[in-house]
């Protein structure tokens, strides 16, 4: 029943509470992905492209006979330039310069120094860049994802507490921010390489960012 002359007291809106969570897993990688060129130059094109395909193939072979399967060897870019110098303000055609870019999936971590030093060997004359990363990288960022999450929960609840509100324990809603690779390429160059190439991977940082509201 409606009884006009009772006054009707709105609902307070409920506020809400944005947190951040960031969560982290550290871990050795098993894997590392390659990068390899074959960079030829020559006056005639055709020249170059023969010169170049034939290292190439020399260094792939050295792989394959190295245990690197067919499979973890693919072929990234192929390009031509045009080569200029400059003489007395004029410019003077040097040749052409063909490179020839592989990427090598290695998975054994502890052989990575050793195809360096194998395709270097071969005819790779630049490595121009090593990722290390882990073959189930989605289970570890799921565990950052948790952590994270667990973060953004301890976060609020410490400024409900400070802040003498009542929260709501519940969120109203979660975003996954945007998930950064876990490690970024380092660049090496074939004159940098020792007889023996040492590497050492270090470990990988996972990091899982969520926004949570809560209302209180």
């Amino acid at each position: 029943m409606y009884y006009p002359y009772v006054q009707q007291i709105p609902k307070q809106d409920r506020r809400v509470m944005t947190v951040t969570g960031i969560g982290n897993q550290s871990i050795a990688p098993d894997t590392a992905n390659i990068q390899f060129e074959v960079r030829t130059e020559n006056m005639v094109l055709t020249q170059a492209q023969q010169e170049n395909a034939y290292v190439m193939n020399q260094v792939i072979e050295s792989l394959l006979n190295l245990g690197i399967s067919a499979e973890n060897i693919k072929t990234v870019s192929y390009t031509v330039f045009p080569q200029y110098d400059y003489v007395e303000g004029k410019q003077v055609f040097r040749g052409y310069e063909v490179i020839n870019a592989i990427s090598v999936k290695v998975p054994s971590i502890e052989q990575v120094g050793k195809v360096i030093d194998v395709a270097v060997q071969n005819g790779a004359n630049s490595v121009s860049n090593i990722q290390f990363t882990v073959d189930n990288e989605e289970l570890y960022y799921e565990k950052a994802l948790s952590l994270a999450l667990g973060n953004a929960v301890s976060k609020a609840q410490a400024i409900a507490n400070t802040m003498q509100l009542q929260l709501d324990p519940t969120p109203t809603t979660i975003t996954e921010a945007h998930r950064d690779e876990p490690i970024g390429p380092r660049p090496f160059m074939a004159k940098e390489m020792a007889a023996s190439t040492p590497i050492e991977p270090g470990q990988i940082e996972i990091t899982a960012t969520v926004k949570v509201q809560f209302q209180y």
